[in-house]
């Protein structure tokens, strides 16, 4: 690592709102094992997604605002986002050709996809360029952004928020900022209560960059935000299993879909984000202190959460294909018929993460940041 890099390494911290990000990237996982039948768990699974953005731009806050008048630039920025974030993008862009390609090189609709436009669509997940719905490289024919790696349309944005971070975000004055998070707040419950829920973003498909943009920005500012004002609340025990049990409940309370008006359950997604995620960091970031077993559990998590939530997806394909769909989509086995395979996959996709994250991740990011 380079004197100039190392000059910023000395910040406490936070294992908790680490661990809280590992909770739901598990949180995510249990909701696409069970998305495609007609009962989940976790219903409201994707708005961990939303919880990672309100994460994200509270340390991407709390780590590099006080750093630029010290000597940080934007190159310096973006390489260490990059060296942090992209490894992860490349070898999920690869498991999912892998697996792609061991479920038949075949479409949702049974079309047989050449292999070069399966290489064109690795590159293009490789290379963080979405595609668009019909392209040929869209080579499941689901519209997503990066078709090999669904969730990869988060990182999409993610990458998004740093550029603007490093432009613009980081220079607003605070009010700005907060009228900024505030407005944007106002959109992100427009779209919530129009849809009907939050699942936006992953698809170009009816305005899905914007929608998608709004749903990064609201908790990306917000975060930001919160870093600027923070203040740790005094006598707080237990943080970890509290708020991880708060997320956990909130994917777990049922869509109201058929039982109350979608906008109803728009509203509650907006509710979720804009006030229960916030509280939560901000709950999470007051305990510096926790105990050994609850540290190495957060550790744990923390740790295996990227890599968890970046190269899961392609299991999950492999999961759909091995289901079986008829022409409306609808999956042709049971729930009761796949349950041994769904309470398997979850340990399977940890334990593929936990090999990305030993044997690449960490050697490659401990490389690169010690060269570059």
């Amino acid at each position: 690592m380079t004197a100039h890099m190392r000059q910023f390494q000395a910040k406490p911290h936070y294992d908790i709102l680490d661990g809280l990000r590992g909770v739901a990237a598990l949180l995510v996982i249990v909701y696409h094992v069970f998305e495609c039948f007609d009962w989940t768990p976790v219903p409201h699974g994707y708005l961990a997604v939303d919880f990672f953005f309100v994460l994200s731009g509270f340390v991407i806050g709390y780590a590099y605002d006080s750093r630029w008048n010290e000597g940080l630039t934007v190159g310096h920025f973006f390489k260490r986002r990059l060296i942090r974030l992209h490894p992860m993008v490349i070898i999920g862009a690869i498991v999912g050709a892998v697996c792609f390609f061991l479920q038949g090189s075949v479409r949702w609709d049974g079309s047989h996809v050449s292999a070069g436009w399966v290489m064109v669509a690795m590159l293009m997940g490789m290379l963080m360029l979405p595609l668009w719905p019909g392209a040929a490289a869209d080579v499941r024919g689901n519209g997503e952004l990066f078709p090999l790696n669904g969730p990869s349309w988060s990182l999409f944005f993610e990458y998004i928020g740093n550029i603007l971070y490093a432009l613009l975000l980081r220079r607003l004055p605070t009010r700005w900022l907060a009228a900024l998070a505030t407005a944007s707040g106002v959109f992100l419950t427009g779209i919530a209560v129009h849809d009907g829920y939050l699942g936006v973003g992953w698809s170009m498909a009816d305005g899905g960059l914007w929608t998608g943009l709004v749903r990064m920005l609201f908790p990306y500012t917000m975060g930001m935000l919160m870093a600027r004002v923070f203040k740790p609340m005094k006598g707080v025990r237990g943080v970890f299993w509290t708020c991880a049990i708060i997320i956990f409940m909130v994917g777990c309370l049922p869509l109201t879909f058929g039982e109350m008006a979608p906008w109803q359950n728009g509203l509650y997604d907006a509710l979720c984000v804009i006030l229960v995620f916030p509280c939560l960091v901000w709950l999470g970031a007051s305990q510096l202190s926790i105990g050994r077993a609850t540290h190495r559990v957060s550790h744990f998590l923390g740790e295996l959460s990227y890599p968890l939530y970046a190269v899961h997806y392609p299991l999950m394909y492999l999961f759909y294909a091995h289901i079986g769909f008829d022409g409306d989509l609808v999956p042709i086995a049971k729930m009761n018929d796949m349950w041994p395979v769904a309470m398997a996959l979850p340990w399977a996709c940890i334990l593929l993460a936990w090999l990305c994250w030993r044997f690449y991740d960490r050697p490659l990011r401990r490389y690169l940041s010690n060269h570059y």
